[in-house]
Order: C-alpha cells, then structure tokens, then sequence
C-alpha cells in the first residue's frame, strides 16, 4: 500500500491583524489554523474563484436588464395611454362657449382633487393597469385571446 503524500511545512510572515483575525476565526470553529489558511490560499489560487465571480456579476446584471427593460415598458405603456386620451379627448369634446368655460375653471380644482384622490385609490389597490398588459405582446401583434 502506497502511504499517503506529506504535506509540505511553509513558515508565512502575518501582519499582527491579520493573526489576530486568522486566530479567532480558528478558534471560532474549532480547526487549526493551518487547515483554515490552507484553505484560504486554495481559494484565492482557484481559478473557479474568478468565474463563480464572474457568473454572479452576470446573474445580477442580467436582472437590472430586466428590471430596467420593464421600466421601459411601463414608461412606453404610460406615454401611449396618455397620448390615447389625449387625442380622445380633444377629438370627443366640443369647446365650452365663454361662459360655461368660466363656471367650469371655477370648479377645476374641486374636480382635480377629486381626479387625485381617486388615483390614490388605485394605486393602492390591486392589479394596476401594466399588470393586466401581457409582456409578451410583440409591435404590431394584436394579443391571443385567452
């Protein structure tokens, strides 16, 4: 039987801080400490360290892409909603002859606060429009029927 390989003996100059740190974390776990910077130096040697690395920048970044593609697309939902009514409105709504116009300025502000309130509601309740616009809608593509 072939007897296993001997470890080979190093002697490491350690900053006062850094023994104190490797010390502790030793003690805490209850190893020598010689197993703990083994494995340190093993790590910090691997070249698996740089790519576990690396495929996490990857993995996070992939989900600002995400989140910043849906923010995108609830700003175009947004933009398209609000020019929709806009031209909906100027096209559907005659103009208030002088008068009528004054009364109706007079009560703007009652109706605008009204307008506000009830957006609060809704956004304080359940699904909000972008929810209910499936995500997968290709331009130009009407949706599927469900």
């Amino acid at each position: 039987m072939i007897a296993p390989k001997k470890k080979a003996q190093m002697s490491v100059y350690l900053d006062p801080d850094v023994m104190k740190t490797l010390s502790a974390y030793a003690a805490r776990r209850e190893q020598p400490m010689s197993l703990i910077a083994e494995a340190a130096i093993t790590s910090f040697l691997s070249p698996d360290a740089d790519e576990r690395r690396e495929a996490a920048i990857a993995k996070r970044l992939d989900q600002v892409d995400r989140r910043i593609a849906r923010l995108e697309r609830d700003m175009g939902i947004s933009v398209e909603t609000m020019a929709l009514f806009v031209r909906f409105w100027l096209t559907t709504t005659p103009p208030l002859p002088e008068p009528a116009a004054k009364a109706a300025r007079a009560q703007a502000t009652a109706r605008y606060d009204n307008f506000v309130a009830a957006l609060g509601r809704r956004l304080s309740q359940g699904p909000k429009l972008r929810q209910e616009i499936p995500e997968d809608i290709q331009d130009g593509e009407p949706p599927a029927i469900r």
